[in-house]
């Protein structure tokens, strides 16, 4: 039997999002907005419940399409907020628009949003050596960074613990512990 992160537990869901993509490093930009979208979306959450509807979020923002969403009005605004696939919080819904905005401006200025976030660890990944789950932080000072630049660029949902998650989602970090099978292959 393969050994995981102690996080992982049983849920299949769970245990697939662990092995094919927690800490794989994403470069595409669509993709990347989905996980900065999906880790806002979580606060507050857990992260398995994002993971349930996580399709119904891919259907309803247009495959996390920045240029659609950020030509989201007021009426697809309320369309979102009675779809019950998705978390129906009203400044999450439009920080997700407001967010879209920002990262496409963050692609004119930097060529792509691969090109911009990816600065705020050498453009490499952070190869962490953690034994147990409770040496891992949830924020660094590298998202406390990623946090404020993007805050000043107009994104919201973007603290320093949330920013971290991304970076651990996107594989900016290897944080899987040294006795994951995973460890090695990210």
């Amino acid at each position: 039997m393969k050994k995981r992160c102690q996080w992982v537990g049983t849920d299949p869901m769970y245990i697939a999002y662990h092995d094919f993509e927690w800490g794989t490093p994403v470069h595409e930009d669509q993709k990347l907005f989905e996980f900065i979208t999906l880790e806002g979306a979580q606060a507050g959450l857990s992260w398995l419940t994002i993971l349930k509807k996580r399709q119904n979020y891919r259907q309803a923002f247009d495959g996390f399409d920045p240029q659609k969403i950020a030509k989201y009005n007021a009426d697809k605004i309320e369309d979102l907020l009675s779809d019950q696939g998705i978390v129906r919080n009203r400044l999450k819904i439009k920080s997700t628009v407001q967010n879209a905005k920002a990262f496409l401006k963050i692609q004119q200025e930097f060529g792509s949003f691969d090109n911009y976030i990816w600065r705020f660890t050498g453009q490499r990944p952070v190869k962490n050596a953690w034994k147990h789950i409770d040496e891992i932080p949830s924020k660094t000072k590298d998202s406390i960074s990623m946090s404020k630049d993007l805050k000043q660029r107009e994104f919201n949902f973007v603290g320093p613990t949330i920013c971290y998650s991304f970076m651990q989602a996107i594989g900016m970090v290897n944080d899987h512990t040294i006795d994951c099978f995973r460890y090695h292959e990210v």
